[in-house]
């Protein structure tokens, strides 16, 4: 079946057309495989196409086969985080003594990830740019160039990069390009349809959407690069995802479009809220007229997602007083699932960071990051005002 002709909505509440995963019983929701091994009819001789889980569980094959319907993708490779899937990606493309550009604004587990491993043990060079300035890469990346890495909206300050003059720039040396939509979703985005060679997102966040299973995947139209990242995987790092956490991320995209677009909503109008309250500095969200990429927001996305970064006009004291006195937040780290979050990032996501490199990276004391979930709006910005509103008198 030609699964183009469907509508997101469709191909993501519908169970698997190609009956991936399906027993005999005619499931409608797909069985959990929990088995770790398979049984052979003679020695060395499979019958079938599963082995040993780690390299293949019908659970797991299924979500594949909908993440890749779901991303306008030939091939989808689930791991057992995000992070996994980014080693497995970079693990699979570059060498010791190869050149990587990467965007200065990059999660903060990524570019440790890169320093740990790709700099520190395997000898890569690693040279961030600003990608808000498409010119900026173009200077960076040379005919040394391996792998170009891109993150589009950015973690914590929803920054953009151009995806398809990117894309141009990087196939001009033949360099393998990234893109990390974690916070987009391919609701909102599709990298690859913009010239993107691999798409990474954490399965944790929206796609599963309920905080309740950790996972990753890395979705590509190249044949040799899904065969060499699955291989990575699974014989190498050993990374593959559990097949109960691919059955609970496909029960949750099953309400991920409806989710997506309440997430939209409620954070469009916490962003509109924010933007005029007097105890804000800067609100940080594409879909604001402010936002200095609003334009290209527009032109290369859906939607504008569900996050929302701003900075108070505050103290890091008072910043993390405000924090402690939300009701409907939950103070917690992550994000992508119905319930809304707060995060105070200098202490929490990128507490990791040295002081100074929270600086470069434009990541304050006051700065504040929501990830909105599908309560009411009224609920959420009436939370927001109690505390705000005690900032401003105190």
């Amino acid at each position: 079946m030609d699964d183009s002709r469907y509508h997101t909505e469709t191909v993501a509440t519908q169970f698997d057309w190609r009956n991936v995963g399906v027993t005999d019983a005619g499931d409608v929701v797909s069985p959990i495989h929990l088995t770790t091994t398979h049984e052979m009819r003679a020695p060395g001789n499979v019958d079938h196409e599963y082995k040993y889980t780690r390299f293949g569980n019908p659970t797991r094959d299924a979500l594949e086969v909908r993440l890749a319907q779901l991303s306008g993708a030939e091939h989808a490779i689930t791991c057992a985080s995000g992070t996994a899937s980014i080693a497995a990606t970079c693990l699979s493309i570059v060498e010791s003594g190869d050149h990587v550009v990467a965007f200065d604004g990059i999660y903060g587990g990524t570019r440790l990830l890169f320093e740990e491993l790709l700099v520190n043990s395997l000898g890569v060079t690693v040279e961030y740019v600003d990608a808000t300035d498409t010119d900026a890469v173009d200077e960076a990346v040379t005919d040394e160039t391996t792998l170009v890495w891109m993150e589009s909206p950015t973690n914590p300050l929803l920054r953009l990069c151009d995806l398809s003059a990117i894309a141009d720039i990087t196939a001009s040396v033949n360099a393998t390009y990234v893109v990390d939509n974690t916070f987009a979703t391919p609701y909102f985005q599709r990298p690859l349809d913009h010239g993107a060679d691999i798409v990474v997102h954490s399965t944790t966040k929206y796609l599963n959407g309920h905080s309740d299973s950790m996972g990753g995947v890395v979705l590509t139209n190249s044949k040799s690069s899904a065969e060499d990242i699955a291989h990575t995987q699974s014989y190498n790092l050993g990374g593959t995802l559990a097949p109960f956490d691919s059955y609970l991320t496909l029960r949750g995209l099953r309400t991920f479009p409806l989710r997506m677009d309440r997430h939209e909503t409620n954070a469009a109008k916490i962003a509109t809220y924010l933007a005029d309250h007097p105890a804000t500095i800067r609100v940080n969200y594409p879909g604001l007229e402010s936002h200095a990429q609003h334009n290209l927001a527009e032109q290369q996305m859906d939607g504008f997602g569900g996050i929302v970064s701003f900075e108070l006009d505050a103290t890091s004291a008072e910043t993390r007083a405000v924090l402690e006195e939300l009701d409907v937040f939950i103070l917690a780290v992550s994000l992508g699932g119905t319930e809304s979050l707060a995060d105070h990032p200098a202490t929490m996501s990128a507490s990791y960071l040295t002081e100074e490199e929270r600086t470069a990276a434009g990541i304050s004391d006051s700065l504040i990051r929501i990830p909105v979930g599908i309560e009411h709006v009224d609920d959420l910005i009436a939370d927001l005002e109690t505390v705000l509103a005690k900032l401003i008198n105190s």
